[in-house]
């Protein structure tokens, strides 16, 4: 099916916004701009007054935790994690996950979000939602060795690689998820590097998130988790690191030496006090910098455009330099950084032979007015609801701000009654 959008204001790769036209072509863009005269276009959506901008890249998620959105607020990590949220997650069964997962993508979708990078258990469920919504999807078993399910953990991941990756017309790409190194040791960290070599599948994990964290891995190895990660190995393989936020100067330049990739989570960070990664050294080092959410019960939401926009702020002020992250490089981290973090080198930038993965942005009203800078106005003036259309591979998910691929009532029915289940608590919206 060939998609002409007509008349839009698109920004293109170099930061710069041009008024134009984009054909799609199945599930590729085929033209920004001048438009082949033999084109024909089956479906034309009229770009006036909106704003083109490649989908974004939600990095970090753990999807089916919006079940346990505003379970458990407020609260240090480990004392959320031990006695709130992993007592909960030990009772969700395949349908829990599942609905969870249909609620998560149906607001990343409404939010303008294309491609999500999740870690989580049982995630042939995740990756059924995947399929049926229409999204394009990293998916990872996350897994903790020391737990007892560690072994069969380690083994669903690699069952899931076999039956999911490159699934969904090539939208499903699998990584291998342990999860981070004070819950996976080296000798369990050896197991899951050798079976992702075998696949030759890269690493998604939790790296220095927490002061405790590396404090405790320095006590435990002598050294830092960044450093401990290039003894193992397992940067060798390639890797998608969450948060990162306690980093020394060294460990910065191992990431730069092995092409570690940034999931930079700030509003996780920020609700959870784990504190403010070092994007500004990250990014002037190489790094590549993406943007993710993380879970919706650490942030409370899967709002990309509302991490863009902590991303261009917290950081001016960790550096006390409002020149640090201006509003095009944190666009870029949301979109075409966050299509480099997850290994995808056909999303993340709007021009010919990527694929059709767009959001179109209404610009108007009195948040858009006047309008000097596009790019400016959606980073710091703009927010999620003003999301109008979303395509993935071409084919439109969201339609004047409506769901195409997903019954919202009946998702939000069925994960009230998860939800209710899980905790035996009354919900308040109800």
């Amino acid at each position: 099916m060939n998609t002409l959008i007509k008349d839009v204001l698109a920004v293109l790769p170099d930061g710069s916004t041009k008024k134009t036209n984009i054909a799609i072509e199945n599930d590729k863009i085929s033209a920004v701009g001048d438009v082949p005269a033999d084109f024909t276009a089956d479906n034309i959506i009229d770009g006036k007054n909106k704003l083109a901008v490649p989908g974004f890249v939600n990095t970090h998620t753990h999807v089916s935790m919006t079940l346990l959105r505003s379970y458990a607020d407020d609260m240090k990590l480990m004392d959320w994690l031990e006695n709130k949220i992993w007592p909960i997650e030990a009772k969700m069964k395949k349908d829990d996950i599942y609905w969870g997962a249909m609620l998560g993508i149906a607001e990343m979708i409404k939010t303008g979000t294309t491609t999500f990078a999740d870690m989580y258990g049982d995630m042939e469920k995740v990756a059924e939602a995947v399929e049926e919504t229409g999204i394009r999807a990293i998916l990872s078993r996350g897994m903790i060795g020391v737990a007892p399910n560690g072994q069969d953990a380690l083994q669903e991941n690699c069952t899931l690689f076999e039956e999911y990756n490159n699934a969904a017309d090539g939208r499903i790409t699998v990584m291998f998820g342990p999860h981070a190194p004070y819950t996976c040791p080296p000798k369990f960290l050896k197991q899951v590097m050798e079976k992702a070599q075998k696949y030759n599948a890269e690493i998604h994990i939790h790296l220095a998130e927490t002061k405790g964290e590396v404090d405790d891995c320095i006590k435990q190895y002598g050294m830092t988790p960044m450093a401990l990660m290039e003894d193992v190995g397992i940067f060798d393989l390639g890797v998608l690191a969450a948060h990162c936020v306690h980093l020394t100067d060294e460990d910065i330049a191992i990431m730069k030496k092995h092409n570690v990739r940034v999931a930079h989570n700030p509003g996780s960070n920020l609700k959870l006090a784990s504190g403010i990664a070092p994007v500004g050294k990250l990014l002037e080092a190489g790094v590549c910098v993406g943007l993710g959410t993380d879970g919706t019960s650490s942030n409370n939401n899967l709002d990309m455009l509302e991490e863009i926009n902590l991303a261009a702020l917290i950081h001016k002020v960790q550096r006390l330099d409002p020149l640090m992250v201006p509003a095009a490089e944190a666009l870029k981290m949301g979109t075409a950084y966050g299509a480099k973090a997850v290994g995808l080198s056909d999303i993340g930038e709007l021009k010919s032979g990527m694929k059709a993965d767009i959001t179109l942005v209404n610009m108007q009203g009195t948040q858009w007015t006047p309008c000097y800078d596009a790019v400016s106005l959606l980073v710091y003036s703009a927010n999620a609801s003003m999301v109008d259309t979303v395509l993935v591979n071409g084919k439109i998910l969201l339609e004047k701000g409506k769901l195409t691929t997903i019954d919202e009532e009946k998702v939000i029915f069925e994960v009230n009654k998860s939800a209710k289940k899980l905790t035996g608590r009354a919900l308040l919206n109800e």
